[in-house]
């Protein structure tokens, strides 16, 4: 005896149509077309999910060089200060820092100075 597919298939098919929607034309209407766009959007946002992280990090990195400079350091010597000084916080919370709380960065620049001055 065969097997038939017809609820496993109009499942399979119903689910991909339902991931579809919204996409233009036939990529929403027709099951070829809307697997073939599901598979490649999918791609597209596991790759997004990557790049995504990697764009935040630059963003971090250039508010924390902004800052840095504005108190006369460059953003290597900056992050070199800190290591030196065994702080132990993250781009995330330094660029959140430089944003919104500037006398505290400013803290920070101070004590990667002088760690930057114990050094030499």
């Amino acid at each position: 005896m065969r097997i038939k597919r017809s609820v496993n298939g109009a499942k399979k098919r119903r689910k991909i149509l339902k991931q579809a929607k919204g996409y233009f034309g036939a990529k929403s209407k027709l099951y070829r077309v809307a697997r073939q766009a599901v598979m490649k959007s999918g791609n597209y946002s596991y790759v997004g999910r990557k790049l995504k992280k990697r764009d935040m990090r630059k963003l971090w990195i250039a508010r924390i060089n902004a800052a840095a400079r504005i108190n006369d350091l460059s953003y290597s010597r900056f992050i070199y200060g800190l290591k030196a000084s065994g702080s132990n916080l993250n781009r995330k919370v330094l660029a959140d820092l430089a944003v919104n709380d500037a006398p505290a960065f400013s803290a920070l620049c101070d004590v990667a100075k002088q760690q930057i001055a114990k050094a030499q």
